[in-house]
């Protein structure tokens, strides 16, 4: 697979960086995969598992390479997409498929509701859809409290509450006070608060992302194939459920991936998945 020719496009209020693999000869769409707030280091494994085809990467605004303007406030789902439109028009190569996981789904039904000519087929992988599970008070009352701890206590207690909340399985509770919260510096997290309120999940993303009405009837009408993903492994868990809860709103059946949230990574970051039989799938769906 060639090396990874690294881009930037100026946006309102941020650079944007992005990553083409081109593929010489091949006549299928470009295939960009998305995460968010994952940037596209993520994404490394899956894409050397696309050879035949040009695959496009990029880093959110705030995340990785992406430099946001200072003083910038929080990113809007609707933001997000503005940006992967613009990196879509600047390819010049669109429509792409787009393989969009967790907040990056959230984005990218953002983007197609706004832009379905921008996509062909759209796999969106576990949004965390909060406002669309039937335990949607308990889930966004937790998320918001979950937001409080990050402004008061910093970046591990915060950490902490996300991990538990993101593992249970099933609805959520009321609160926290019955769940075992995980030792993050056991998982190689800091723990030492230094001070600073700016981190890409809990300050520019986790409310945006998890509390964003989605356009239905714009997303039903599109162009766009909309195909929701889940994982095989992550069954009642929050994402798991907010990806059936999208699809049952869309009147589509979701396609069970292999492995868990992040079944796509090889060994990024210390959690792997089965990146292969994740690609095979894809492939599968894209083909479709």
């Amino acid at each position: 697979m060639t090396e990874p020719q690294t881009r930037t496009i100026e946006v309102p209020g941020a650079t944007i960086t992005y990553d083409v693999r081109p593929a010489e000869g091949s006549t299928e769409p470009p295939l960009m995969m998305i995460g968010s707030p994952m940037d596209a280091t993520g994404f490394g494994t899956l894409a050397g598992h696309f050879p035949d085809r040009t695959v496009v990467t990029y880093d959110p605004r705030g995340a990785g390479r992406s430099v946001r303007a200072e003083g910038a406030g929080e990113s809007t789902p609707d933001l997000h997409a503005s940006d992967l439109h613009r990196v879509i028009d600047e390819l010049g190569l669109g429509p792409v498929d787009l393989l969009a996981s967790s907040g990056g789904a959230v984005n990218a039904l953002a983007l197609v509701a706004k832009h379905p000519g921008d996509v062909r087929t759209l796999v969106a992988h576990e949004p965390p859809a909060a406002q669309e599970l039937p335990d949607r008070e308990q889930a966004l009352a937790l998320i918001q409290d979950m937001r409080q701890t990050y402004d008061k206590d910093g970046f591990a207690p915060a950490m902490a509450q996300f991990m538990a909340i993101t593992s249970i399985r099933g609805p959520l509770p009321g609160d926290l006070s019955g769940v075992q919260l995980p030792d993050v510096a056991q998982m190689g997290f800091p723990t030492e608060d230094d001070g600073t309120r700016d981190d890409v999940l809990f300050a520019q993303n986790l409310i945006t992302c998890t509390h964003y009405h989605h356009d239905f009837d714009a997303l039903r009408a599109a162009s766009t194939r909309i195909v929701v993903a889940v994982g095989e492994e992550s069954e009642g868990e929050m994402a798991h459920r907010g990806g059936l809860a999208v699809a049952e709103r869309l009147g589509s059946t979701p396609v069970t991936f292999p492995s868990h949230h992040g079944g796509f990574a090889g060994g990024e970051f210390g959690m792997p998945g089965k990146p292969e039989e994740f690609a095979a799938t894809l492939r599968r769906v894209l083909s479709q």
